[in-house]
């Protein structure tokens, strides 16, 4: 288990998974935006693992169902070799991502230290794109590999099928209004599938958040992936694939991450989405660290109260 005090940040410097490059961008533009030194300067111990994947989108010019298929899978792979050696070593891994193909790589690497890990899938999207539907991009589909709905290089990466059970995942954020990633009839066929969509976290973001806990309560480890996306992009325009007018305020993800990182199993934070390029002057990557750091601070010092809103 995590020490709670000692951070392992690990780059993922991978946009081969999505639409278009800008996010292998990211872990360097958090980093010198002050992340990890916020992280210290507020008593946690932070090692940085550095960039351990490298992979630019490309334009894939084949016809398989999946795209990138093979530069995305080595990206994964390197996460999970690195999310492994941070569980064993104690550490709570961060995870600068990078589309959010990484996470199947977190929840692959903690698996095989603790199979019965959870993941709190915290996203704009439900990521239930299937190959050959759609934009054929991975990064629409982790949920799918998840949940056993979709087959490709990426589920090498596990050893169990469906990769993980659905009372081992809580989703919140997504939006119901996307044909492209929202199936409804997937998640009503799996009722221990603990599910609150964006219009449910405006209302009550920390009743949402602890739900998502109590229902995780019982897995050993936890993940929490958090897609910038699940912002809307009216307020924070950060989002490699911008969603505007759905999702939630900074300040409500802010509540929201807060209370999920006070899981006493709390064993990864991986951070996706962020695209730098679409912030010339810097500002809303400066929100959005402020938010993920007191996030991640409330949640590794207790007593701190969660959710005090950013400006």
């Amino acid at each position: 288990m995590t020490t709670g005090r000692h951070v392992m940040a690990i780059g993922a410097a991978t946009s081969a998974g999505t639409h278009h490059a800008g996010q292998e961008r990211a872990p360097d533009a958090l980093r010198a935006g002050g992340l990890l030194e916020r992280l210290e300067a507020a008593g946690l111990r932070v090692t940085d693992a550095g960039n351990v994947a490298s992979e630019t989108f490309q334009v894939d010019h084949g016809h398989g169902p999946v795209r990138n298929e093979a530069a995305t899978l080595r990206a994964a792979r390197a996460v999970a070799d690195m999310t492994e050696h941070a569980a064993r070593s104690g550490a709570l891994a961060l995870v600068l991502g990078g589309d959010c193909t990484i996470t199947l790589g977190v929840l692959a690497g903690l698996q095989r230290v603790e199979p019965g890990t959870g993941l709190a899938y915290f996203d704009g999207d439900a990521d239930l794109g299937l190959p050959g539907d759609g934009s054929q991009i991975l990064d629409a589909m982790g949920i799918s590999h998840l949940l056993g709905l979709a087959e490709t290089g990426l589920t090498g990466l596990f050893e169990t099928r469906p990769p993980l059970s659905a009372g081992r995942l809580a989703m919140l954020g997504y939006d119901e209004t996307d044909p492209s990633s929202y199936r409804g009839e997937v998640l009503d066929a799996r009722p221990g599938l603990t599910r609150y969509p964006d219009h449910a976290v405006r209302a009550d973001p920390l009743g949402c958040a602890r739900g998502a806990l109590s229902a995780l309560r019982d897995a050993p480890r936890l993940i929490v992936h958090f897609d910038v996306d699940a912002v809307d992009s009216g307020d924070l325009p950060l989002a490699n694939f911008p969603h505007y007018g759905t999702g939630v305020p900074l300040d409500t993800a802010q509540q929201v991450l807060s209370v999920l990182c006070t899981a006493p199993a709390l064993s990864a934070v991986v951070l996706t989405e962020v695209n730098p390029g679409y912030d010339p002057d810097g500002y809303s990557l400066r929100r959005y660290i402020d938010a993920v750091t007191e996030a991640l601070i409330t949640g590794r010092a207790p007593g701190r109260p969660p959710g005090a809103a950013v400006s």
